[in-house]
């Protein structure tokens, strides 16, 4: 039987065009914002990735939505390309389908997170 939040995470991850780790350089060299969600503990614990915007995922509607007081200075439309970082690619694939119901339709996570981008050798 698969559980109520594996449903809602495939949900979620059939309206994002997911990238893998190799296709992560290209999305930053396209303009694409890397957005690392990870707690500061967990970031501490699997090293950080250099460029990325730290923004917890508490707070990440509120400062990527560029309708919001509280926007981050590079919200400045629905047409950024917001790709979200976690972990290992469950939490950013629900961050990511929260920001496309805000309308910012550009918005993905990467597949297998940090550990994929560290298993690959990319910006880590």
């Amino acid at each position: 039987m698969t559980s109520r939040i594996d449903r809602v995470l495939d949900e979620a991850r059939a309206r994002l065009r997911r990238l893998t780790a190799a296709e992560v350089p290209a999305a930053l060299q396209r303009g694409a914002l890397l957005v690392d969600i990870r707690p500061q503990a967990q970031r501490a614990r699997e090293g950080d990735v250099p460029g990325a915007l730290v923004i917890e995922r508490n707070v990440l509607e509120w400062r990527c939505d560029p309708t919001s007081e509280a926007r981050l200075p590079q919200a400045v439309d629905d047409d950024v390309e917001w790709v979200v970082l976690c972990s290992e690619g469950y939490t950013s694939s629900l961050a990511a389908a929260s920001l496309v119901d805000l309308g910012l339709h550009r918005a993905t996570d990467v597949i297998g997170g940090y550990h994929a981008l560290k298993a690959e050798n990319v910006l880590v």
